[in-house]
């Protein structure tokens, strides 16, 4: 049966995004409401201490519109992720998440870098280029339907605003690539098809020469 059924699907298609998107609104929320600053536990590149921000970084944003830009791509690339990639979603979200995390704290400049943009970059890399690879027709859809409407977030990877995360963009989506790759056997695959032979397909062999069937003997 088809992997892709529209009528089975996991709870947490529904369930992870509405959690991812309720803890980077709740921590900001903290924030705001006990005047704390978790901007100190953002990745800082090239430090020891800076690493903490891999496991941290995702959930700590600098306003409400920064939260406002994560939150809708992170929300449907998550329900499109555990949809469509059920059996693997969970790997790629950690291994993403903690890979974007590492990279970007190993080449960017010297500033903190915070926010989930490096995971939604990841996501739109791996779903993008999975479908694609895969040449599954509904993920090939999947993956059209990604790049109409995060195509032009490609732009993010170049540093064009100094104070938007560029690193962390590219990192997301380098990762996203190399996934695509390592998981490319697992989770749902192209469709083949298997034609069975009908009584004409039986009059030739192999090679397609004409192999009629010998007529038995009749005895008297």
């Amino acid at each position: 049966m088809d992997d892709l059924n529209i009528f089975k699907y996991s709870r947490r298609v529904f369930i992870v995004p509405l959690i991812a998107v309720f803890l980077i609104w709740f921590v900001y929320w903290v924030e705001w409401a006990y005047g704390y600053n978790f901007v100190r536990y953002g990745i800082y590149p090239q430090k020891l201490s800076g690493l903490k921000g891999v496991i941290f970084s995702p959930f700590i944003h600098s306003g409400p519109k920064h939260l406002f830009n994560n939150s809708i791509p992170l929300a449907v690339l998550l329900a499109s992720l555990f949809f469509f990639y059920k059996e693997i979603a969970i790997k790629i979200l950690f291994f993403g998440t903690i890979f974007t995390g590492i990279l970007t704290w190993s080449f960017a400049r010297n500033s903190y870098h915070i926010g989930a943009s490096g995971v939604v970059y990841m996501l739109v890399s791996f779903i993008f280029f999975s479908g694609i690879l895969r040449k599954h027709y509904r993920l090939v859809a999947l993956s059209l339907v990604m790049a109409f409407l995060y195509g032009s977030m490609i732009w993010y990877v170049f540093p064009i605003k100094e104070r938007i995360s560029w690193e962390g963009h590219l990192s997301g989506f380098i990762v996203g690539l190399i996934l695509t790759y390592v998981y490319k056997k697992s989770g749902p695959q192209k469709e083949e098809y298997q034609f069975k032979k009908t009584a004409f397909d039986l009059l030739f062999d192999e090679n397609g020469n004409y192999n009629p069937p010998e007529e038995e003997d009749e005895v008297s």
